[in-house]
């Protein structure tokens, strides 16, 4: 039975809901510019004023309005997430499918670089970078995305060595397509879902690094981020600035990261029958 996944997925409420939120988490991030109230680097007000019509959740220990640096470290999450899952993606797929297509030494080669890598532990790699050379922001999203691709091109490599056998492709290679023409009409197509679900896998996991390498403090410190914000705002906790400052950052990027957990988990859904009982089995 052939899946159809923009219908399936519009149909699953869980993915639905995740799909609205990060929307709206995007957008509003996207928007920060023209929607911020404030510049989030101007300093000029008193610090911990409290939440007013002015400062709508205060301003910091510096005098930083909290509201609008909020929405300025939630579109560096965002840009971080989307970025690093998007080269990261990029670079599995044409390398996975790249390996299964063509085979030989070039599939040898591929294969032991994704055994190195993914003997590495990616999260250890890129603290030791961030914290010895200080990176900037996109340097940081490179890094990230040229050590946690292997997964991706493992599992596109097998999911294309299985497509290789299939009777269209067949046809196509013996009536003289060249491999770019079958990888681009007949194989990346297919390999949609499996795109789809290491997007948004990624995207998450790079969310969840790069607040996390903010909140200790090695994260570039020249762009507003919420795990800087959390970092900050627990030095002051005894002044019970958790409500105001704290709290919305936790709020922020539990909900950007829950998001992507639940579209996630909808893909997976719609396109492993496991997960549906064994009933509805299909191929994609």
């Amino acid at each position: 039975m052939h899946i159809r996944p923009f219908q399936e997925f519009k149909k699953n409420r869980i993915g639905v809901t995740g799909l609205v939120m990060f929307l709206l988490l995007s957008t509003t991030a996207i928007l920060a510019p023209a929607i911020a109230p404030h510049d989030p680097w101007d300093y000029s007000d008193r610090s911990f004023q409290p939440s007013s019509m002015n400062h709508l959740l205060g301003t910091n220990d510096i005098g930083y309005d909290i509201f609008s640096e909020l929405l300025w470290a939630l579109r560096t999450s965002v840009f971080f997430g989307v970025s690093v899952a998007a080269i990261a993606c990029t670079i599995g797929l044409i390398l996975g499918v790249s390996a299964a297509l063509v085979g030989g030494l070039y599939d040898l080669v591929v294969m032991r670089i994704v055994d190195a890598l993914l003997a590495i532990p990616s999260i250890l790699v890129l603290i030791l970078i961030a914290a010895y050379f200080r990176p900037s922001t996109m340097i940081l999203v490179i890094t990230l995305s040229l050590i946690i691709w292997q997964t991706i091109a493992r599992g596109v490599r097998a999911q294309t060595l299985s497509l290789k056998t299939k009777l269209h492709i067949k046809a196509a290679r013996n009536m003289g397509a060249s491999t770019v023409y079958i990888m681009r009409k007949h194989i990346l197509p297919e390999l949609f879902p499996l795109y789809a679900m290491g997007f948004v896998t990624k995207a998450r996991i790079a969310v969840f690094m790069e607040a996390g390498l903010s909140f200790l403090g090695i994260f570039d410190p020249t762009t507003k981020s919420l795990g800087i914000m959390m970092s900050y705002a627990m030095r002051y906790l005894y002044l019970d600035v958790w409500f105001n400052w704290l709290l919305p950052a936790v709020l922020s990027l539990s909900m950007l990261i829950v998001s992507l957990a639940l579209i996630s988990y909808a893909i997976e859904e719609i396109f492993d029958p496991r997960l549906k009982g064994g009933n509805n089995a299909a191929t994609v």
